[in-house]
C-alpha cells in the first residue's frame, strides 16, 4: 500500500511580490528550487503562515540565482508581499520504504536565503 508522505518543504518563504493577472502559480527562484530539491511545474501545497490560507498550486521557475518567491494569479489574493509562506511537496511511497525515510527540509533566512 503507498502513503502520501511530505518529500520536501521550504520554511518560512517570505513573499517577494505578486502579479493578479498572471495566469495561475508561484514563482521560485531557481537558488530557491536547488536548495530544496523541488522541480519546475510541481504541484505544491502553500501554507500562509501571517494569515493561514492554505493554496494549492504548481511551480514555475523564477531567475536562475534568484531567491524570489511570487504569487501569481487568483492564488495572489491569499497573499501580500512579506507574508510568511510553507511550500510543501509530497510523493508516495510504499510502506516498506518509509523506515528511515525523511523529507527535505529548508529553513529560509529573513533574505530568502537558506539559513
Amino acid at each position: 500500500m503507498k502513503i502520501q508522505v511530505l518529500r520536501c518543504k521550504i520554511h518560512r518563504a517570505r513573499v517577494t511580490g505578486k502579479n493578479l493577472e498572471y495566469e495561475g502559480s508561484l514563482t521560485l527562484g531557481g537558488a530557491l528550487l536547488s536548495a530544496s530539491g523541488m522541480h519546475p511545474y510541481e504541484k505544491i501545497e502553500v501554507y500562509n503562515i501571517t494569515n493561514g490560507e492554505r493554496f494549492s498550486t504548481y511551480i514555475i521557475p523564477g531567475e536562475e540565482d534568484g531567491y524570489e518567491v511570487e504569487v501569481n494569479g487568483a492564488a495572489a489574493r491569499k497573499a501580500e508581499a512579506g507574508d510568511l509562506l510553507i511550500i510543501a511537496s509530497y510523493t508516495l511511497l510504499e510502506e516498506e520504504e518509509l523506515e528511515g525515510y525523511s523529507p527535505r527540509i529548508t529553513v529560509l533566512g529573513e533574505d530568502n536565503r537558506p539559513l
